[in-house]
């Protein structure tokens, strides 16, 4: 019978919560706890294309307002955003797991992108050049590109639709955003917020799903472009079948972070670092540090002081407050966990040394909650697929290696180009460094180079499909279009006569 009770996780659609009829749903989960709490709605084709079409009246609307309505809604939303910020952060603690100041920390790193875009204005303005010829004048102009589908992560339920959303509806885009079915409650706070905020419905909609919405949305004529974070199969496949279909994709995938320790280095330094980006959210983050590369003879004592530093960590409920606050959440599911400890067994099998090992952390009093304790790992072959692929939980591995440009090499032959940094008090071999490593986000001792939000964000290589990165500058020129205009207007007393030359300047 109590299951009765669990709630069903609606669509935004036409401004607003909008139940399914498809009868499909997948369960949500509160991971402290391990207990389904919700299900979550899965649309059909015909909800995908109610979901569609919605945004497209919206845009219609949305696209006509004059540059300074629009405007004001984006500070409207800044503002409530701002005030009402612990409400989003519980929903993400919630259904993510990640602990309460770090989902208020993911929420500050996003509204850095909304403050962004209250200056769209300035961003989308088009150039003008007078009498490029005799009496001609060439100007160009930045348009909306209509209805634009957003594809978000489970680690990042709000920062991720922040990245892209404010950007393009500033620029006059109507968004469909389609959260991860894991975590989809904080994609309909948001939708809430931009109503309150003024947006005319269907400007912003949330579209519930799986990979049958997903692909709703990459066949879809009416969707201009695709913007997705998340693994890089998947990047991947979003960016062959959206651009096949004609649209616009930046796909954000996978990575594989590396921290280059130097022997000059600060090794107190290095180890509170390692361990802040190797273990943050339970180590489910893009731009978590995975490997620490130690040039020798550094490892042994690295070794020492993060293995010190583990020990004083707290892992629990994420929904604790206060002095009660853990240091570290659980995984999102036990799907997930397994997998995780799945690494940590292939490290061990290729003879890696397991120095902390977190396969069997039981948290007491949420015995079936998904928790994995910050494992360490010392010696890991780079063979290894514990160190080739993507682990995405709170794994760190040390590898050693022999000098500064061993564990360039290293780092350039992954597969993976997201995030990287180096800890050394050389600013020659750090400047060598940034010039030299084959990566699209370089940490000069900062372990995660997030850049700030007028810069833009994006790795090389297999980390990023398409050719434009997130917010910032290509955020803009991503969600615009330009045309060029080239203008004439005769002196009623003069005319130019017949000349079938092409046109030449003069």
């Amino acid at each position: 019978m109590a299951e009765l009770d669990i709630p069903t996780i609606p669509h935004w659609i036409d401004g607003a919560p909008t139940a399914s009829p498809s009868g499909r749903t997948a369960p949500v989960f509160n991971p402290a706890t391990g207990v389904v709490a919700a299900t979550v709605a899965l649309a059909d084709q015909a909800e995908t294309d109610a979901a569609i079409a919605s945004a497209r009246r919206g845009f219609e609307e949305w696209s006509s307002w004059s540059i300074a309505k629009r405007q004001g809604v984006l500070f409207a939303f800044r503002e409530l955003l701002n005030a009402r910020k612990p409400e989003l952060a519980a929903i993400i603690t919630a259904e993510h797991g990640k602990v309460l100041s770090d989902a208020m920390g993911e929420i500050l790193r996003g509204q850095e992108v909304v403050e962004l875009a209250t200056g769209f204005p300035h961003l989308i303005k088009g150039a003008y050049s007078e009498n490029a010829s005799s009496g001609i004048d060439v100007y160009s102009l930045k348009q909306p590109l209509g209805v634009v589908g957003v594809i978000s992560p489970f680690n990042f339920p709000a920062m991720v639709p922040l990245w892209f959303a404010p950007i393009a509806i500033a620029a006059g885009n109507a968004v469909v955003l389609k959260p991860s079915e894991k975590d989809p409650s904080a994609a309909l706070w948001l939708a809430g917020l931009w109503k309150e905020a003024g947006l005319p419905d269907g400007a912003f909609t949330v579209l519930q799903g799986d990979k049958l919405a997903v692909d709703g949305l990459l066949n879809s004529p009416t969707v201009e472009s695709i913007s997705f974070v998340g693994s890089t199969p998947i990047a991947q496949y979003i960016y062959e079948t959206a651009a096949r279909n004609g649209k616009r994709v930046q796909a954000l995938g996978g990575a594989k972070n590396h921290m280059l320790v130097l022997p000059d280095a600060d090794l107190d330094l290095v180890a509170d670092q390692a361990v802040n980006a190797g273990y943050g959210a339970a180590g489910e983050r893009c731009m978590a540090i995975s490997v620490v590369l130690a040039v020798e003879p550094v490892a042994d004592e690295l070794i020492a002081k993060i293995t010190d530093r583990i020990a004083r960590l707290t892992v629990g409920n994420g929904a604790q407050t206060g002095d009660a606050e853990p240091d570290m959440g659980p995984l999102i599911t036990d799907q997930h966990r397994q997998k995780v400890a799945g690494y940590v067994d292939i490290a061990e099998a290729d003879g890696a040394t397991i120095v902390v090992d977190g396969r069997s952390l039981v948290v007491e009093g949420h015995e079936d909650g998904f928790f994995f304790g910050p494992t360490l790992i010392d010696g890991l072959p780079t063979t290894s697929r514990a160190y080739t692929e993507e682990i995405f939980g709170p794994v760190l591995s040390v590898v050693r290696v022999g000098s500064f440009e061993e564990g360039v090499a290293l780092i350039n032959s992954g597969e993976f180009g997201n995030g990287t940094a180096i800890f050394t008090n050389d600013g020659g071999a750090a400047r060598r460094f940034q010039n030299e490593v084959q990566v699209g986000m370089i940490g000069i001792n900062v372990p995660i180079p997030v850049p700030v939000a007028y810069h833009s964000f994006g790795g090389w290589k297999k980390s990023l499909f398409g050719d434009a990165k997130a917010y910032g500058v290509h955020g803009f020129d991503f969600f615009t279009r330009e045309k060029a205009v080239t203008a004439r207007w005769l002196d009623p007393a003069t005319h130019g006569g017949i000349n079938l030359g092409f046109p030449q300047n003069t």
